[in-house]
């Protein structure tokens, strides 16, 4: 019921589709005279209504009285469905979407819907490629505002968001949450295949990959297929060469940040991580891990095709490359390839000649550290491998392998010509000549060649006496 026929006129045409008042500046229609009037204010620059607050000025009483809300705190709408409240009915009007599920913005290249036009714009400009929003500092563009202001605080150094645990901030309001939890403890996102919890939405799914077995992310240079985009960048690098990370210390450069981090702990000297059952430290986890596992016995990765078990993740992938034939890494000198990046620099240095490892006691040089270690024991006397069937102690463990063979009688290397079989890979060798007539040996003083490196000495002494 209305009091005066004027306000029932007035109500009418909210029923009504027509809206008769236009803007003759732009086009847009108004229910009521007074609001296409102050509508008209936005174009003539009128700003009359000023607030006492913050001498803000407004072009529309609708406007200062919305504004005014923030300094008042007044939330005059509230949801019928919870009990949040806002301060604009607009605002209002998108929160109970997501009571209702109301999608009524349909994007016009795809099926998507949405609950708000704002989201609806920013979706469309996926199909149509426009990024209105153009970094000040550089040539970058962005589909959305946040998207730049994010960005442009790489340029400026700016980090407003400060943890109210600690002094570390974060240019970013997402950073800072995922942060905050370090501190708090806070789990939110929960894998969907087993009972793990994660505190980044990202690492939650780069873990369910594990389950789903989804890769991603693919090489542009060969076929290999990633969970992680940052494996692939890192990954790439193999074929490209790059090394983006410089030693602060010496020239040497490497393709990830954390094999420059334990490099220059060797110029520091730096040792963070300490054993939890021994005094000993450690400059990488790794190695601590490694350590430890000689405390509790523990190796928790197994192999996928066979029983064998190891300490370490680096160790069983290098293990698995013996059953998969995979040799990613290629010799930048000849065509050997080899399924570890280790073995790899070890053989470029047959190439390079480059000895980097030299002996305390005397001044041989060796390509290899554990060679070193091997000589090292020469001058120590050291025999750390003990023969679990006798007394026998070596300095090396490949010289303890093959001595247990003598006990247990194994013989893994088997003639590719004939049955017999050989406990060391260097007698297998000697035995195929036989069959294939290589003679690799060839005496200095005449041409006899011969078979074995013992026989070509014993007849080099005929010519030396």
């Amino acid at each position: 019921m209305f009091l005066w026929a004027s306000l029932l006129k007035k109500h009418l045409k909210v029923h009504a589709k027509k809206k008769p008042h236009s803007c003759h500046l732009c086009g847009k229609s108004f229910l009521h005279l007074q609001s296409l009037k102050e509508h008209q204010k936005i174009h003539a620059g009128v700003r009359e209504y000023m607030c006492f607050g913050c001498e803000k000025t407004f072009s529309s009483v609708s406007s200062l009285k919305l504004h005014e809300r923030i300094h008042t705190g007044e939330k005059p709408y509230k949801c019928s469905h919870c009990d949040w409240r806002f301060s604009h009915l607009s605002n209002l009007k998108r929160h109970e979407r997501i009571h209702t599920g109301e999608k009524p913005y349909k994007c016009s290249h795809c099926n998507k819907r949405f609950s708000d036009s704002t989201l609806l714009k920013t979706h469309e400009r996926i199909h149509t490629g426009e990024k209105p929003y153009k970094c000040s500092h550089c040539d970058k563009r962005f589909i959305q505002s946040a998207e730049l202001k994010t960005h442009e605080r790489i340029h400026t150094g700016e980090k407003p968001y400060k943890c109210s645990h600690c002094d570390k901030r974060f240019s970013n309001s997402t950073r800072l949450k995922t942060h905050e939890r370090i501190h708090t403890g806070e789990k939110p996102y929960k894998c969907s295949h087993c009972d793990k919890r994660f505190s980044d939405s990202t690492h939650l799914k780069t873990h369910e990959r594990i389950h789903t077995g989804e890769k991603p992310y693919k090489c542009s240079h060969c076929d290999k297929r990633f969970f992680q985009s940052a494996e692939r960048k890192t990954h790439e690098r193999i074929h490209t060469g790059e090394k983006p990370y410089k030693c602060s210390h010496c020239d040497k450069r490497f393709r990830i940040t954390l094999s420059l981090k334990r490099h220059e702990r060797t110029h520091t000297g730096e040792k963070p991580y300490k054993c939890s059952h021994c005094d000993k430290r450690f400059s990488v986890t790794s190695s601590l891990k490694r350590h430890e596992s000689i405390h509790t016995g523990e190796k928790p990765y197994k192999c996928s095709h066979c029983d064998w078990r190891f300490i370490r993740t680096g160790n069983l992938k290098r293990h698995e490359m013996i059953h998969t034939g995979e040799k990613p890494y290629k010799c930048s000198h000849c065509d050997k390839r080899f399924s570890d990046s280790t073995c790899l620099k070890t053989h470029e240095r047959i190439h390079t000649g480059e000895k980097p490892y030299k002996c305390s006691h005397c001044d041989k040089r060796f390509s290899d550290s554990t060679r070193l270690k091997t000589h090292e024991r020469i001058h120590t006397g050291e025999k750390p491998y003990k023969c679990s069937h006798c007394d026998k102690r070596f300095s090396d463990s490949t010289c303890l392998k093959t001595h247990e063979r003598i006990h247990t009688g194994e013989k893994p290397y088997k003639c590719s010509h004939c049955d017999k079989r050989f406990s060391v890979s260097s007698s297998l060798k000697t035995h195929e000549r036989i069959h294939t007539g290589e003679k690799p040996y060839k005496c200095s003083h005449c041409d006899k060649r011969f078979s074995r490196s013992g026989n070509l000495k014993t007849h080099e002494r005929i010519h030396t006496g």
